[in-house]
């Protein structure tokens, strides 16, 4: 009875003490799926998705509005107002207009129309008007009133098929357009398309499009009145039209199928969809492994609880409704932007062209990682540690596949990507926090071969280091040979500081001794007289000053660039010295030696002042205007990831409250509600990550080190489900929109004076609790142990 009395007051004593209920969920009670918002980040640039899918996912069904120019990179934007169907595969806030596999529209009417029409005519195509009022979207699914047809269209998804259902009118005139030539963007493909009308219920096929075939099974609740396909870029000189009623088989670029139906009143047809990158057979596979029937529901309300698993790793108390919202969606953002490449068997296409098997694993075949190595990949070592030996595996295979290291890349597509090679601190991240179920020593000798070496064939000469032979022998890539020579030169010397550390823990002394020395190379474009880093010729010398002069374009054979320096100028491609950015943003791009760089400025108040400069000067850049250049607080551009660590770097120079200011400032002012809440692309969980990380109130500085740098945490409480019954909690007491100054801190009941902290010190589980109050704190997080660790030492 004792010992019984003993362990009840133990749990109660546990749980009162990390904040755990142990009261039953209401019936009433919001779940973390209720907070999210799919039309978050839908309007202005954001460009996310409102549609259905799964977190990890290779399906993301979703409405596209229109499919041409970048600002309808995911075929959505909330100031559309007619949609043209519904299609397979969106990317979740890139830059890259690409996607919108595999359309099906539902119609009504005697008029078959084959192409969508424009937007400023609805009547034109088969598009169909359509209004915010009758539009919804929840994790998982997402429904629209198609107003011309009075056809309510609903979707929702598993991890590799779509599930349709659409309710009619009663009509003699339902038809469903299946449209394999719609395409977000211009990525168009050598290949033709292909499809069969296999049965009375079923069209297979493949779609070709600039990053490869996707290939799909299209199965139907309903048999089909009639049927055909056409060809939208063909007419026939008899006919006059482009339809081939009962054919059941099509080549070509702009073909597709249409189908008919009678309904009567509210009748449902039912349509599921499975896709694959490996074959038809695979697309089979997935939708019978993943939709056995035709219940939709079953398939909803599955969706909605895998996304309330997954949103329920982490939890806050003390948010407004409004932030509540931006931080759920923001979770959910980072969750849904990795995707799976691989079927149901586990087999993938791989970049070597051949079909290869993910034997215990899932396969990931894109990594925007220029994007995602600053905090949704660190953000998922905490909350989805599940996956990241997955996501490792992955790269290990490309490797093997390909023979060689890529840099960014979608679909296993390896071009020109991004500057720098980051693929290798989300390598050396995991392995520093201890992820480790992989082939490190592949990785490490492609990550060495492709620091020292340029690819030779058949691997093309755009997959290597931009400027790697003047990058060894300068010190630096210089800007009369290379594009974007500044941040190339930073980018890399971070990441061959990542490289020694992979090598200092391999045991690799002579490789940890060259590419530390290589980790400084930062410092050869730094100008002591404008206090920038500034753009260098091969002889040595600095791109002379703008000053009095008009900028020009200097060519040089096939290189051209800016003549003359400007700290204000991004500039465009091919001719800009920075990318995306200016020397005032990308100056603070030497994640790995802040103390470095603080001692290049001569110490912490001529560094303070320049930060703060660089925080409260005009946002205005020089002509021309940059659509990267949003979400700004002076020359702080939130809206594009060089500046995302920037606000944190007080806390390097003795000033951690005004990281404190800065951060919240952020927060609050740049991540709003609704679907214009994002300042800029979210870019595969980007932004959104930054947000979900800071509002806890830390950052990932320097991925490759496994610490997070403090901020000022946003809620009264944040609680992270470690998983085996672990748990972090955050606590902010007396918090508030005023009180965002640390007074003071404990970690597990004993003080915290650190403007830093481990991932060990996280993962172990426990309690870090903040003291807040309206005005700074000037003596904490000032000591010298309380700054986080830079390659330099102070």
């Amino acid at each position: 009875m004792q010992l019984r009395l003993f362990v009840l007051i133990f749990v109660f004593a546990f749980h009162s003490l990390y904040g755990f209920s142990t009261e039953p969920l209401r019936a009433d009670q919001k779940q973390p799926a209720d907070y999210v918002n799919p039309f978050l980040g839908t309007d202005f640039f954001g460009h996310t998705f409102p549609g259905a899918s799964l977190p990890y996912a290779m399906v993301h069904l979703s409405p596209d509005v229109d499919t041409k120019g970048w600002t309808y990179c995911a075929g959505y934007v909330y100031s559309g107002t007619s949609i043209m169907g519904f299609s397979h595969t969106h990317w979740s806030g890139v830059g890259m207009t690409n996607g919108g596999d595999v359309l099906l529209m539902p119609v009504t009417g005697r008029k078959l129309q084959i192409v969508p029409g424009p937007q400023n005519n609805p009547d034109e195509g088969y598009r169909s008007r359509f209004s915010h009022e009758d539009e919804t979207a929840s994790p998982g699914y997402y429904s629209v009133l198609l107003k011309d047809y009075n056809i309510k269209a609903e979707l929702t998804a598993t991890q590799r098929a779509g599930f349709h259902r659409y309710t009619f009118p009663k009509t003699n005139n339902a038809k469903i357009i299946l449209d394999l030539g719609h395409q977000i963007g211009d990525m168009s493909s050598e290949e033709d398309s292909h499809l069969k009308i296999v049965d009375n219920n079923r069209i297979e096929g493949e779609k070709s499009a600039g990053l490869g075939k996707v290939y799909f099974v299209a199965e139907f609740s309903k048999p089909f009145r009639y049927y055909g396909t056409f060809d939208a870029s063909y007419v026939t000189p008899e006919s006059g039209g482009s339809i081939f009623p009962y054919k059941n088989e099509e080549k070509g670029n702009k073909i597709g199928a249409f189908v008919t139906f009678e309904t009567e009143e509210s009748e449902q047809v039912l349509v599921k969809v499975g896709i694959s990158y490996t074959s038809v057979e695979g697309a089979r596979k997935n939708l019978h492994a993943e939709i056995q029937d035709w219940d939709f529901d079953k398939v909803k309300n599955n969706a909605r609880q895998i996304w309330n698993d997954e949103l329920s790793k982490i939890t806050i108390d003390g948010a407004t409704a409004d932030q509540k919202e931006i931080f759920y969606t923001s979770l959910y953002h980072s969750f849904l932007a990795q995707y799976i490449s691989q079927d149901a068997d586990g087999k993938y296409f791989g970049s070597d062209g051949k079909i290869h098997v993910a034997d215990g694993y899932n396969f990931y075949g894109s990594f925007s990682c220029w994007d995602t190595y600053r905090s949704q990949h660190p953000l998922l070592t905490l909350t989805a540690p599940e996956h990241v030996n997955d996501f490792i595996k992955s790269i290990v295979a490309k490797v093997e596949n390909y023979k060689w290291l890529p840099a960014q890349h979608f679909l296993n597509v390896f071009g020109e990507a991004m500057v720098g090679d980051h693929l290798i601190p989300v390598i050396v991240d995991a392995y520093m926090k201890g992820f480790r179920d992989y082939d490190i020593n592949t990785l490490y000798n492609a990550m060495r071969k492709k620091a020292l070496e340029n690819p030779k064939p058949p691997v093309p000469e755009n997959a290597g280091r931009s400027g790697l032979d003047f990058y060894k022998t300068l010190g630096y890539t210089p800007v009369d040979k290379v594009t974007e020579s500044v941040p190339n030169t930073l980018e890399l010397a971070y990441d061959d500081w990542c490289i020694a550390q992979m090598a200092r823990e391999l045991g690799k002394n002579d490789d940890y001794q060259l590419f530390i020395k290589r980790a400084h190379n930062y410092s050869n474009l730094w100008d002591s007289e404008t206090q920038f880093m500034r753009p260098k010729n091969t002889d040595g010398t600095w791109l002379p000053p703008l000053g009095t002069n008009k900028q020009e374009i200097v060519k040089a054979g096939d290189h051209s660039y800016y003549k003359y320096f400007d700290p204000l100028l991004v500039g465009r491609r091919p001719n800009r010295y920075y990318t995306e950015s200016n020397a005032w943003q990308y100056i603070w791009s030497v994640q790995h030696d802040i103390q470095g760089l603080i001692d290049l400025f001569g110490g912490n108040k001529p560094f303070i002042e320049k930060l703060d400069q660089f925080f409260e000067m005009s946002a205005v850049i020089t002509p021309p205007k940059y659509v990267g250049v949003v979400g700004t607080i002076g020359q702080y551009v939130h809206g594009n990831q060089p500046s995302h660590h920037v606000a944190y770097l007080y806390n390097y120079a003795g000033q951690p409250w005004k990281t404190q200011n800065r951060v919240r400032q952020v927060c609050e002012e740049l991540y709003r509600s609704g679907p214009g809440g994002l300042c800029g692309n979210e870019d595969m969980g980007s932004l959104s990550s930054w947000y979900v990380l800071s509002a806890m109130g830390f950052y990932a500085v320097t991925p490759g080190n496994p610490v997070y740098t403090i901020g000022s945490p946003l809620f009264g409480e944040a609680r992270i489900n470690l998983g085996n019954g672990k748990y972090f909690m955050i606590k902010a007491v007396n918090n508030s929109k005023e009180n965002k100054y640390i007074q003071s801190a404990t970690l597990n009941g004993k003080p915290f004076e650190r403007t830093w902290i481990t991932q060990k010190e996280i993962t172990g589980g426990g309690e870090l609790i903040f003291q807040m109050a309206s005005t700074p704190n000037m003596k904490w997080g000032t000591g010298k142990e309380a700054v986080p660790p830079s390659m330099s030492k102070k």
